[in-house]
C-alpha cells in the first residue's frame, strides 16, 4: 500500500518511526513533511496529504500534528478526503471498516511512540467493510461534497 506520511513541527517526533514501521511492513511511504520549523502550519501538510490521495499516489494518509485535530479539519476539506482523529485502536481500525476513512490524524502531544504504532497498523490493516449500511452511508457523504462543490462553481468571484 502507498502511505502519505506527513507532520508539522509537532508531530515531527513520531514521524521516523512511523516512516519506518510502515516500511518494514511492506509499504511504500510517501514522505511529505519537512524536517522540524515552528514556523511551519499543519494545513500545509494536510494538503499534501489530501492531493496525494486525491491524486492517486497515495492510497492512504497519515497525518501528525499536536493534537490531530487541526489536520483532520484540515484534510477533511479536502474532496474525497476522510480524515479521522483517532487516538484509540477501535476508532482507528473501525473508521476504516464502516467509514472508509484515508487519513488518519494522530496528535503527538496525546500519543506516545508505542500507542502511535498501535493505532498506525490498526488503520493500515482495516479494509472497507462493503455492507450496504456502509456504502449507502458513504453515498450521503459523497453527495455533501457534490452538493457543497456545486454551491461553491455558482459563487462568483468577488
Amino acid at each position: 500500500m502507498k502511505i502519505a506520511l506527513a507532520c508539522d513541527h509537532a508531530g515531527f517526533t513520531l514521524k521516523t518511526p512511523l516512516a519506518a514501521l510502515l516500511q518494514a511492513g511492506g509499504h511504500q511511504v510517501l514522505d511529505l513533511g519537512p524536517p522540524p520549523n515552528p514556523a511551519d502550519d499543519y494545513p500545509d501538510f494536510a494538503l499534501a496529504v489530501g492531493q496525494a490521495i486525491q491524486s492517486g499516489q497515495a492510497d492512504r494518509g497519515v497525518l501528525l500534528c499536536g493534537s490531530g485535530v487541526g489536520a483532520c479539519v484540515a484534510a477533511n476539506k479536502l474532496r474525497g478526503v476522510r480524515a479521522g482523529v483517532c487516538h484509540d485502536t477501535y476508532s482507528a481500525r473501525q473508521g476504516v471498516e464502516h467509514d472508509n476513512v484515508n487519513v488518519l490524524c494522530l496528535g503527538a502531544r496525546i500519543v506516545g511512540a508505542a500507542l502511535a504504532e498501535e493505532l498506525v497498523t490498526a488503520f493500515i490493516t482495516a479494509r472497507f467493510n462493503p455492507e450496504e449500511r456502509h456504502l449507502r452511508r458513504l453515498r450521503k457523504v459523497e453527495k455533501m461534497e457534490e452538493d457543497e462543490s456545486a454551491k461553491g462553481e455558482g459563487r462568483s468571484a468577488k
